[in-house]
């Protein structure tokens, strides 16, 4: 990459980066490329599409999440590891603003997307809890990530604990005979006030 289209990239993903986290995935893209100081032609030359764009926003995050699926192999408990890192990701997708929808509208043709990382680093969590017997074999990777963003996206009204009890009901249904899941003693708030809404900005 040239040195100006190495810096345009650079200065365009900075831009999005604080978009995002103040407005959420819907952005406005056009902002976003007066942030950066470049054109909406430039962006969208570098970035065709919303959630090309949001890949690379979030692209170090979930190295880190992948990395963190790595060293939890070495857990002594199979099934521990993998809802460990399960509610990790779910926490993370909540109070991150636009990671959850970024996950959810990926491109399915690609392969080098956030998604399919977070999939590949779970993968061994997974087979290794299958392997144990914990955990249903016919549960895949994929179906966990929709059910961990799924969650996570209905949650952000209220919050990171909220998601995660909701996902520790929702993993009792991958779990072989046998193995009960403890349930949370709290009670959170319901998932939304009575009235409230989720609203998407424009973009």
């Amino acid at each position: 990459m040239r040195a100006d289209a190495r810096r345009n990239y650079d200065l365009i993903v900075k831009a999005a980066s604080e978009a995002v986290a103040r407005d959420g995935a819907y952005a406005s893209l056009e902002e976003i490329a007066r942030s950066a100081g470049v054109g909406s032609a430039t962006l969208h030359r570098r970035f065709p599409t919303r959630w090309s764009l949001l890949q690379a926003v979030f692209r170090g995050c979930v190295r880190n999440l992948a990395t963190r699926a790595g060293d939890l192999l070495s857990a002594p408990d199979a099934l521990d590891a993998l809802t460990t890192w399960l509610h990790e990701v779910t926490a993370y997708a909540t109070t991150t603003r636009g990671l959850a929808d970024s996950l959810l509208n990926e491109p399915a043709e690609e392969n080098d997307t956030c998604g399919a990382m977070l999939v590949a680093a779970g993968e061994p969590l997974l087979r290794r809890a299958v392997d144990e017997g914990s955990v249903r074999p016919d549960i895949t990777m994929g179906d966990l990530m929709i059910l961990a963003n799924g969650i996570s996206l209905a949650a952000q009204p209220v919050g990171a604990a909220r998601a995660e009890q909701l996902l520790t009901f929702a993993l009792e249904g991958i779990r072989s005979a046998g193995r009960p899941q403890p349930r949370p003693t709290e009670t959170p708030p319901p998932l939304m006030d009575h009235g409230a809404s989720v609203h998407r900005g424009g973009g």
